[in-house]
């Protein structure tokens, strides 16, 4: 079992720091590292990063572990600072958020991750805002998505949070501005699963922009259901890419309708190219379990077929782990990936 090649450029690196004896310890099942070797750098953290004693504020954890259970579903969500920062004593530049607005049946669950862009000083910074921005647009609008989420109005959703999301994501543009850089220098990837406590709606929502993984473990395999980005405009196309035939009778409703977004009044200008809006609302069955991860998890699930074989083999009959294991599996190791990972997994009863 195996996917498809991850994108060019990722996150393969190197390095030359000694590395100790990497075995698992006795009792232990889960397995230091999988594919052809060890990776070079340390299993743990070593360098902190450096402190402003006037900014303490701005520090940031090298691991992030959050928890919870609404209806149905199991959430486990966590960030871990990548083998290459940990080395270097470089911050976490991957960002996570999950918040609860709302109580109840109607309360809506929202898990963001961002990205922050790679070798800028502010890139966890700016990851950080990301979350927050997205999360504030999404709670002051929460009892309207709770709603079209019960009622499936994906024409809605989509439309709706792409507004919000390129308001988001404006207001890093005009930040950078206020701090005198390129807005290139002060970005990044946002992605985000919208999941409903009411336990008789079963519509999950992915939603951002920029790279990473969706995937979905289903009856013992894995699917990459990463929406693609369609190439051509005008007619309607299945939000992640593949024909209508070849969908599940219960994902035909699963559309990108091509719905346009008004300018934001946070963007002054559409300059630089932005990478395009992703979203895709999915009917979760009994066992399924829903991953949203940031590069760093999906380019080694995509490339080293061992990685997704063992959570297969740790996920697939146990039913959703506890956040200590849920850390250890998503930190399984994989020579020549040493970006931050940030993952949020959900287990459907």
């Amino acid at each position: 079992m195996s996917f498809p090649a991850g994108p060019a450029g990722g996150a393969r690196t190197g390095g030359s720091a000694p590395r100790p004896p990497d075995a698992p310890a006795p009792g232990n099942p889960h397995i230091p590292h999988v594919g052809d070797g060890p990776p070079t750098y340390e299993a743990e953290p070593t360098v902190l990063p450096a402190a402003d004693p006037d900014d303490l504020g701005d520090l940031v954890a090298d691991t992030v572990l959050d928890g919870a259970r609404y209806g149905s579903s199991t959430l486990r969500a966590a960030s871990v600072r990548g083998d290459s920062a940990r080395y270097r004593g470089e911050p976490r530049r991957d960002s996570l958020l999950t918040a609860r607005f709302g109580s109840g049946d109607d309360a809506l669950v929202l898990v963001a991750m961002a990205t922050g862009a790679r070798a800028t000083p502010g890139a966890h910074r700016a990851a950080a805002e990301a979350c927050q921005w997205i999360g504030r647009a999404v709670g002051r609008s929460h009892r309207r998505l709770a709603e079209d989420l019960r009622a499936a109005r994906r024409g809605d959703l989509k439309s709706g949070l792409h507004r919000l999301t390129d308001r988001s994501l404006g207001r890093l543009r005009a930040r950078a501005a206020d701090l005198g850089l390129e807005p290139e220098e002060y970005a990044a990837s946002l992605r985000c699963l919208l999941l409903p406590a009411d336990p008789r709606c079963r519509t999950r929502v992915f939603f951002g922009v920029g790279t990473g993984g969706l995937f979905r473990l289903r009856d013992g395999a894995w699917q990459d259901i990463e929406p693609r980005v369609a190439e051509a405009t005008g007619d309607a196309v299945v939000g992640f890419g593949s024909p209508p035939d070849r969908l599940p009778e219960d994902e035909h409703l699963t559309m990108d309708l091509g719905i346009s977004t008004p300018p934001s009044p946070y963007e002054p200008a559409p300059e630089p190219p932005r990478e395009p809006f992703r979203f895709r609302a999915s009917v979760a069955r009994p066992g399924d379990a829903l991953v949203l991860c940031s590069g760093g998890l999906a380019e080694p699930l995509r490339g080293e077929p061992e990685l997704a074989e063992h959570l297969t083999r740790r996920w697939e009959k146990s039913g959703p782990p506890g956040l200590a294991a849920f850390l250890a599996d998503i930190q399984v190791r994989v020579k020549g990936y040493a970006d931050d990972r940030t993952a949020a997994a959900v287990w459907e009863a």
